[in-house]
């Protein structure tokens, strides 16, 4: 008989923030920290778990597109998906200082009070939902997390500006796609790059989901 803890899965949005230079595109990244329980050292994107603070009537300045909307309701609850997003506006706030808002006024919990001081509320309708992917079994913390692709255009105020951060990652900085493939990352990270570099080549695609049941791997598309 197995003495392992079963794990529980949370639901968790991650921000992959695309630049388009003159060099060529160029994605967000951070490196965890070696102490970290999850993934220490590697290079990711912002992201983190869904908070209770991630509420559905949080004043907002744009919604969820209608198709982003659907497909992240295909296999969840439709409530899930605007606070997903929410979580994603947030983690990258908390994680890089980088706000995905525009002119609004609100409020809401503590967690969201710095953002809305700002003066801009979540800009929900620039999030792109592009994979999903279960953290196998096995591993000290597991998510259910959607990755969700933003034009570095659509951030209020400098892109470059992380004085904002908190410390969650560090050596937060712009690497092009090929260069991101040198770091040490995460296999899911890997992957995730893969697609984007796909969807900047030909355009919008379905959803890859990587899931698993068991010892085995499953790749399906929503």
């Amino acid at each position: 008989m197995s003495d392992k803890t079963e794990v529980p899965i949370r639901d968790a949005a991650t921000v992959v923030l695309l630049r388009r230079t003159g060099d060529g595109p160029k994605v967000l990244m951070g490196q965890r920290g070696a102490h970290a329980v999850f993934m220490p050292n590697k290079f990711v994107f912002p992201g983190g778990a869904l908070d209770g603070a991630d509420t559905p009537d949080l004043p907002v300045a744009t919604r969820l597109s209608a198709d982003v909307e659907s497909r992240l309701a295909a296999h969840a609850p439709p409530e899930l998906g605007p606070r997903l997003a929410l979580a994603a506006v947030r983690e990258l706030f908390e994680e890089t200082g980088l706000a995905l808002g525009r002119p609004g006024q609100g409020s809401g919990p503590p967690e969201w009070q710095d953002f809305y001081g700002r003066g801009l509320a979540p800009h929900l309708d620039a999030l792109d939902f592009i994979f999903r992917a279960v953290t196998p079994a096995g591993r000290p913390r597991r998510f259910d997390a959607r990755f969700f692709l933003v034009d570095a255009g659509e951030i209020a105020g400098d892109p470059d500006d992380f004085s904002g951060a908190c410390d969650e990652l560090s050596h937060l900085h712009w690497v092009g796609l090929g260069e991101a493939r040198a770091l040490e990352l995460p296999f899911i990270t890997e992957v995730v790059l893969a697609e984007v570099a796909a969807r900047i080549e030909r355009g919008p695609r379905p959803v890859p989901f990587f899931s698993h049941e068991g010892e085995r791997s499953h790749f399906r598309m929503l």
